[in-house]
């Protein structure tokens, strides 16, 4: 007779559906490999006959006397995503809220900006770059653009997860005493979400600085430029020296606005 205990015992794991599983998702890895050309021998065997070798030329030494020469364009790569960034939270909130089916309740309405957001963030900021140098021409305006693109698509989509996850029994508190929309967004759903829009929007910000220092490979402003200059004439001491002034950049940043971001949620 089966005792009420041994009756709750929860059920041995299924071996058989495990391994199954694990055999599919090997499976998959290695036919996507297969379909994309990965040879992981041509990478080791590659690596180890050239890479040390431009390593080598890379950072032992880099060219420190293009040290001063390197910061302008650093900043520029910065700024942008400084401009990038806010341009792009601007336009986001409104279009987070309008998304956000626990507020606006007309179905239509949500999914022509959620559709629309998704077309955002399927545009790479490189792809949207090469567009908009295509109109405006090589600068760090085009840029912009494409960063504020890529950020509004990025801050939008978290920030209307937010507020679709609030507690709504402020909601329900202001609209028993005649609130209007209005009124709930402004003291229920802004205090709310306020903290994690400005952490999304910090996010963002760490996400263009990398993006921005790309963007110079098709024209858009930015150390992406040099970085696409001296590989073509192989001054990779050149090289050398904007990947370390770079790698400390970011690191600085990613550094000061995860603390920020901490703080804020």
């Amino acid at each position: 007779m089966i005792s009420k205990f041994e009756h709750n015992l929860p059920k041995k794991p299924n071996k058989t559906k495990f391994y199954s599983n694990v055999i599919i998702f090997a499976l998959i890895i290695i036919s996507s490999a297969w379909f994309a050309g990965f040879n992981i021998i041509t990478l080791f065997q590659n690596f180890f006959r050239f890479g040390f070798r431009l390593i080598g030329q890379i950072f032992f030494p880099p060219d420190w006397g293009y040290f001063d020469n390197a910061i302008p364009p650093l900043l520029e790569t910065i700024q942008m995503a400084i401009v990038g960034s806010f341009i792009g939270a601007i336009f986001a909130f409104p279009a987070a809220v309008l998304a956000a089916n626990n507020f606006i309740h007309i179905k239509w309405l949500n999914k022509t900006v959620r559709v629309l957001l998704n077309i955002t963030r399927t545009l790479p900021a490189l792809v949207l770059a090469s567009i908009f140098v295509g109109l405006f021409g090589s600068g760090s305006f085009p840029g912009v653009i494409a960063l504020s693109i890529f950020s509004f698509g990025l801050i939008s989509k978290m920030t209307y997860e937010s507020i679709e996850s609030i507690d709504f029994g402020q909601v329900e508190a202001l609209m028993s005493v005649g609130g209007n929309k209005w009124n709930i967004l402004r003291y229920s759903i802004l205090p709310q979400v306020l903290p994690q829009f400005i952490s999304y929007t910090l996010y963002a910000f760490e996400v263009n600085v990398r993006a921005a220092a790309v963007l110079g490979y098709v024209g858009a402003g930015g150390i992406g430029q040099k970085y696409k200059i001296f590989l073509q004439l192989r001054r990779f001491d050149n090289v050398g020296t904007i990947i370390i002034i770079s790698f400390v950049a970011v690191l600085i940043i990613d550094t000061i606005s995860s603390s920020i971001r901490r703080r804020l949620v």
